[in-house]
């Protein structure tokens, strides 16, 4: 009986496309006790377009689905009446279960090549990662 279900569950977790042990965690429903989050702010160059901006938020929004290392993610624009945001004008979120998951995302291709390619528009990145519980 136990066999049956370890193989069952094994096919659900292939079947779902899931292969690291934190996006188990995830589909069980279980959440960690404390997460790392990785927060981005772009401010764009000078005359870039709403077309390669659009391409940027397209190539961020990307990456959760090319790298497994990648907990949960987000993103939106600077909405705050305060007017300090420095020209800023995107926070992008990306939450990880650990420094490893965070050393894995860093240098992994589909993060390079978001660089790479999308880099051209941006005139400032500002990074910040803390810890926080769930």
């Amino acid at each position: 009986m136990v066999r049956n279900f370890l193989c069952v569950a094994a096919v659900a977790i292939l079947l779902s496309g899931c292969t690291n042990a934190h996006k188990t965690e995830r589909i069980a429903g279980e959440k960690p006790a404390r997460v790392l989050r990785h927060v981005v702010l772009f401010k764009f160059k000078d005359g870039t377009t709403d077309q390669q901006i659009k391409a940027v938020e397209n190539g961020m929004s990307a990456l959760p689905g090319k790298i497994d290392a990648i907990y949960d993610y987000e993103w939106g624009t600077n909405v705050s009446p305060e007017n300090l945001s420095e020209g800023f004008t995107h926070c992008f979120v990306i939450t990880f279960l650990s420094e490893a998951d965070r050393a894995t995302y860093l240098p992994h291709p589909a993060h390079m090549e978001f660089g790479k390619t999308f880099g051209r528009y941006v005139d400032k990145v500002l990074v910040i990662d803390y810890w926080t519980k769930q």
